[in-house]
């Protein structure tokens, strides 16, 4: 049953009608094989090559590189019909938009030629690699180096919790160029990963996102053209990923409020059709109030967010206002979809119901991407 909500007003007859290519996609494509996903702990490789022939791969791109030449509304009807299809294995927003609009915006004119058509077309599968066994969401602390040698950068450490790791082609690596210049000396290099030295670990075990391939890469002495740096010079990635890093973050409150909106519409559907003691779960007080306060915060979450699309969509959205937007979405939606499974009681904790998988794979949105605590820290700072 859906929600009553105003339409968003970023959309357009054209977005609806590319929201009917991406829904179909999501129902054909990812719905019906999330157990297959999960058992193997990654989609097939197939759904890449399948998105980049209709024309869901770098919709954010401009055309001249074999993007879709869209905007980033583009984006977000993808990534609402993804999450509202309840799959989280297929690592989209990663490659769309992040690790393609890296190389838009910081590679010379030669890579950019070279490496985003293969995003495009799904011949690549693209993963930013940022966090170190050690080191979280304090960037300037990562250890991977990245020494000159001539016309190559040799690059050495390891990298994990890396999202399309284990089925990347091309990986975005934040490295040290100089150890010694605090976040002045952090550099973003691209990286092929049939570059000998190049290896994959564990694909690692998750309470949630079971079926999407999150991996341990590490970098033995890789060695790729010195024009494979990001940027004009050494030393500006702490720059880049700060300037990225609100577009991620944008993303994740995306996906959460769309997962938030449609485990609210399952349950109001659930509690008009189980029944307790005679009579439908939904007309038992507790329920109404429960199902009332979700639809709020729903409503609340998708004005703000829809605000916040729109800012990005003019290109004013700040790093302060995209920290609000996955502090305050992401909350709320881990808050509202554990409400949701206890309305289902029992069936809610079996993971044929898509409810349980949300709950699952929400948890991981109040830390990747920067912690609830950093957001906090981050809103602060300009109060």
């Amino acid at each position: 049953m859906p929600l009553q909500l105003p339409r968003s007003s970023w959309l357009t007859e054209e977005l609806d009608d590319f929201r009917e290519l991406a829904r179909s996609f999501c129902q054909k494509e990812l719905t019906p094989h999330q157990d297959r996903f999960i058992e193997n702990k990654q989609i097939d490789r197939e759904v890449w090559t399948k998105a980049g022939e209709v024309g869901l791969l770098c919709l954010s791109i401009p055309e001249e590189y074999g993007g879709g030449g869209g905007t980033f509304a583009h984006e977000t009807v993808l990534y609402e019909e993804q999450a509202r299809s309840g799959d989280s294995a297929w690592g989209v927003s990663v490659h769309n938009g992040i690790v393609a609009h890296y190389v838009l915006a910081y590679a010379g004119e030669e890579k950019k030629k070279e490496w985003l058509p293969k995003l495009a077309s799904g011949e690549w599968i693209g993963a930013i690699c940022m966090t170190e066994p050690g080191t979280g969401s304090d960037l300037q602390g990562i250890k991977t180096r990245a020494v000159r040698d001539g016309d190559e950068y040799v690059i050495s450490g390891s990298k994990t919790f890396i999202t399309n790791g284990a089925m990347a082609d091309f990986v975005v690596v934040a490295c040290k160029t100089d150890p010694e210049a605090g976040a002045k000396g952090m550099s973003l290099i691209g990286v092929p990963t049939s570059a000998a030295g190049f290896r994959r670990g564990r694909t690692l075990d998750k309470i949630g996102m079971k079926g999407q391939d999150t991996a341990e890469l590490f970098f033995d002495d890789v060695r790729v053209p010195a024009a494979n740096l990001l940027g004009d010079q050494e030393g500006l990635g702490f720059i880049q990923l700060m300037q990225q890093l609100p577009q991620e973050r944008l993303l994740i409150a995306i996906t959460s409020v769309a997962g938030m909106e449609a485990a609210v519409e399952q349950t109001i559907a659930y509690t008009h059709e189980r029944e307790a003691f005679g009579r439908p779960l939904s007309k038992f007080q507790n329920t109404k109030f429960t199902l009332a306060e979700a639809a709020t915060e729903v409503a609340v979450s998708r004005a703000f967010l829809d605000q916040c699309i729109e800012r990005h969509l003019r290109g004013e959205l700040d790093v302060q206002g995209a920290a609000m937007a996955k502090l305050w979405t992401t909350e709320r939606a881990n808050r509202v979809i554990d409400d949701c499974v206890q309305l289902f009681g029992g069936y809610g904790y079996m993971t044929e119901y898509p409810v349980a998988r949300a709950w699952a794979d929400m948890r991981i949105s109040r830390i990747f991407g920067g912690t609830s605590e950093i957001m906090k820290d981050i809103i602060s700072r300009t109060l």
